[in-house]
């Protein structure tokens, strides 16, 4: 059969890239191949495949809507580069947290909740109602009314009762726990509301708070709240929204807690802004719902069964145990959503997350975890020719895992699909048919193609990705001897079967085990809460393009306050964001134009020239340099200007010796955070950490996002710590770094409840040598490739 011209287009390309630090860079990608993205962290890998291809694709797709719908989408720029053909629809698979909403779980996520309450609503005796009834987002409601029907000459009236089936709680409305105030965190009784009396974050009698307050006429804001009446203190906190009129405009009074429930509880609190973190955690209590024991649901829909099981007993079982019950249900004339409903969650065990359960709160899971559960919906689709783009799916995954993690991949590409991978594990970039390095370094030094090609001709090339693929690391011969232990008595936070382990001090000990095994419930569960013990999480830094590295750091502060004494002026006008911004920009540095449905402009401020301060400010220097240079030096220029001579800032050079320690050299002191790839991030977080004051460190997967040849830099980092004195906790897949260890507590011997063992406690030449665990085979099979 003659080739057909449309078979042709058979290449992504990409010509004149200048996303970020990408530096004009042109390259094709086959179609219906699996292309591996390469480099060090900041190369420029995540600028070429999110930045560039995905956001193109989707604000291709968002073009074809109508300008009605796109005026209720998020406005996309087009990026910067000259040429992009031979696009195919993008379905993005990346390591963002699945929100903050605690109404969402694994089961709402999912299609699996919907077909399991459609499965309810069909089989359970006795009947609840409709899917509706087994939801617990959904209230039941009861309308009555009369409706009234014109026939002929007359008329006639009929009264009728509606009930709308739904299956929250109304205790707790649906969130599977009550809250309980304690009231002196909001407020002094000793002051009047004139006086500053309430705590809370934000509720300032200066603002609209102050007029709303004074305004109302429920209480005297000059009299003392201990000597409130029941009904203003009733009217002060939990007062329903009520129209009232202030100076002339219409608002809305409402009591304070039931504000704060609206404001601050909506959110999951791990997603909250720190101070208000801190708030909730000191006036809140959370309590489980007594009518509905945590499940979220109505009595109906808990009575109501299927062989002896209620909706909310299905959805706390593991998934994997789930999978088995729904196989073995019988129900011939519901085959269809059976099987529907059997692949879903067969899925979740194919992909390694068999462990968790549908009531598990999405905002808790791990990076990893959500970007696996967002594949699930596209493992069974019958969709071909997309682009599947994948920001490191090993994230989380031990080495055991990451096989079926290839399998998975692909299978995408087998059905027809291109498949992108931003990758740093060699196990997984093994499997690409292409391989896309950028480089030579990072940030400013990055930006660069400097590879492309296949696996092996990338082993035999001159890249650092080439020269470092095939490293290994070779298991300790000599190991540190611990100075104490840690003990962990009976630990059995989720699926921990009654744990006692000692954790030695003074040393580098690695927690390792599947996904799933116990290690984050262990150390998080009952190490991390201790005094002296600092935690690096995987949680993720929140920042605005105003946001940058010395903001972040707190370095900015003794900076400003440096030229500010040089200069014999205040510090405000150091800041981008205080006195010293510049007014046609407001300290942006750019200006953006809004065109309705078309996408935003952003153009770089001419009064400024994109470098945010008035140009007063700019004449006063530091160490004959003035604020906008010192922003824009690189993180290893800025360690020696700030060590000694005129410009000498001791409070900045400690912060700026660990951003270097960490492998930051090369990021500028004010670049924003959102031009931050993950793995930068991480390492920023790391650095501002190793401040707190703290005997013991814990860190959570720290080679989350770094390049092979930047694992040694970070290995040598944990050996400085616990040479210093400290003691390092690490819980991690890398090999490397297991190889690295002092002592390793290794849990499994599986996930979920097929975990929850410590099944190993030694030094990693005893775990090699005994190579009984999942962990101790494949440590062995690295090493043996050493």
């Amino acid at each position: 059969m003659t080739e057909h011209v449309a078979d042709s287009h058979d290449l992504i390309r990409v010509v004149g890239a200048r996303e970020n630090n990408l530096k004009d860079i042109s390259v094709e990608i086959p179609k219906r191949r699996l292309t591996a993205f390469t480099g060090v962290s900041g190369s420029g890998k995540s600028s070429l495949v999110f930045s560039t291809i995905a956001a193109e694709s989707q604000r291709l797709i968002n073009e074809t809507y109508s300008a009605f719908l796109q005026g209720f989408m998020a406005n996309q720029s087009r990026p910067d580069v000259d040429v992009l053909d031979g696009l195919t629809t993008a379905i993005i698979v990346d390591q963002e947290r699945m929100g903050a909403n605690p109404r969402s779980t694994v089961g709402t996520a999912t299609d699996a909740n919907a077909m399991l309450r459609i499965l309810f609503s069909r089989l359970a005796k006795p009947h609840a109602g409709p899917p509706t009834a087994y939801s617990f987002n959904v209230p039941r409601r009861i309308a009555t009314g009369a409706m009234v029907s014109e026939k002929g000459a007359g008329s006639k009236q009929v009264v009728r009762e509606a009930v709308y089936a739904g299956g929250m709680c109304a205790r707790c409305e649906g969130m599977g726990s009550v809250t309980d105030f304690d009231l002196t965190a909001l407020y002094d009784a000793e002051k009047s509301l004139n006086e500053g009396a309430l705590t809370i974050p934000g509720y300032s009698m200066e603002g609209w708070y102050g007029r709303i307050f004074r305004g109302a006429g429920y209480f005297n804001p000059d009299k003392p709240i201990k000597k409130y009446t029941k009904k203003e203190l009733h009217d002060l906190l939990h007062r329903e929204p009520t129209k009232i009129k202030v100076e002339g405009i219409n608002l809305t009074y409402t009591g304070i807690i039931p504000q704060i429930q609206k404001s601050f509880l909506s959110k999951d609190v791990d997603a909250m802004q720190p101070h208000i973190r801190a708030f909730v955690e000191r006036a809140v209590t959370f309590t489980t719902c007594p009518d509905c024991g945590g499940t979220r649901l109505s009595q109906d829909a808990l009575a109501s069964k299927i062989n002896g099981k209620n909706i909310a007993d299905l959805c706390s079982m593991q998934i994997s145990d789930l999978a088995d019950w729904i196989r073995k249900l019988k129900a011939p004339s519901y085959a269809p959503l059976l099987n529907a409903l059997g692949d879903t969650l067969d899925s979740f065990v194919s992909i390694g997350l068999g462990y968790l359960s549908l009531d598990r709160p999405a905002g808790t899971l791990s990076g990893g975890e959500a970007q696996r559960t967002k594949m699930i919906r596209h493992l069974g689709s019958s969709l071909t020719d997309v682009t599947y783009v994948f920001d490191e799916p090993s994230i989380g995954l031990h080495p055991h895992d990451i096989q079926r993690m290839n399998e998975l991949l692909l299978q995408l590409r087998d059905k027809g699909n291109t498949v992108l991978v931003v990758e740093h594990k060699p196990e997984m970039i093994a499997i690409a048919d292409h391989v896309i390095d950028l480089g030579p370094a990072a940030g400013s030094e990055g930006g660069e193609v400097v590879f492309e090609g296949t696996v092996d001709k990338l082993r035999t090339s001159d890249t650092l990705t080439g020269r470092h693929l095939d490293d290994r690391a070779a298991v300790k011969t000599e190991v540190r001897t611990a100075n104490g232990v840690l003990e962990v008595r009976g630990a059995d936070t989720n699926n921990l079967q009654n744990v006692d382990v000692d954790v030695p001090l003074g040393v580098l000990a690695v927690v390792t085990g599947v996904a799933g095994s116990g290690k984050s419930s262990l150390i998080h569960g009952s190490i991390a809460d201790r005094d002296g013990v600092v935690t690096v999480d995987q949680t993720a830094i929140r920042g605005s393009r105003r946001s940058n590295p010395a903001t972040y750091t707190g370095m900015l502060e003794p900076i400003r306050k440096a030229f500010a004494k040089e200069n014999g002026v205040k510090p405000a006008l150091f800041s981008a964001n205080s006195e010293g911004a510049c007014p046609a920009c407001n300290g942006a540095g750019v200006i953006y134009t809004e065109l309705g449905v078309m996408a935003t402009v952003e153009s770089t401020c001419e009064e400024c020239e994109g470098k945010r301060f008035q140009a007063s400010v700019l004449e006063y220097k530091l160490g004959g340099r003035n604020i906008s240079d010192v922003l824009e030096m690189p993180v290893t220029e800025a360690v020696g200007f700030f060590a000694d001579g005129p410009a000498k800032v001791p409070a900045a050079h400690k912060i700026l010796d660990r951003l270097d320690d960490v492998g930051l050299g090369y990021l500028k002191v004010g670049q924003p955070l959102t031009t931050l790839s993950g793995g930068e991030r991480q390492r920023l977080k790391l650095a501002t950490q190793m401040a707190d004051k703290g005997d013991v460190y814990i860190l959570d997967e720290p080679t989350t996002g770094l390049h092979l040849a930047d694992v040694d830099n970070l290995l040598g980092l944990l050996d400085r710590l616990v040479d210093s004195g400290k003691s390092v906790i690490v819980i991690e897949h890398h090999q490397a770094v297991m190889a690295h260890a002092d002592w390793i507590i290794d849990l499994g011997p599986g996930a979920g409840h097929d975990g929850g063992k410590v099944v190993f406690e030694g030094t990693p030449a005893a775990l090699v040598k005994a190579a009984k665990t999942l962990t101790g085979k494949h440590l062995k099979e690295y090493v043996a490739a050493h």
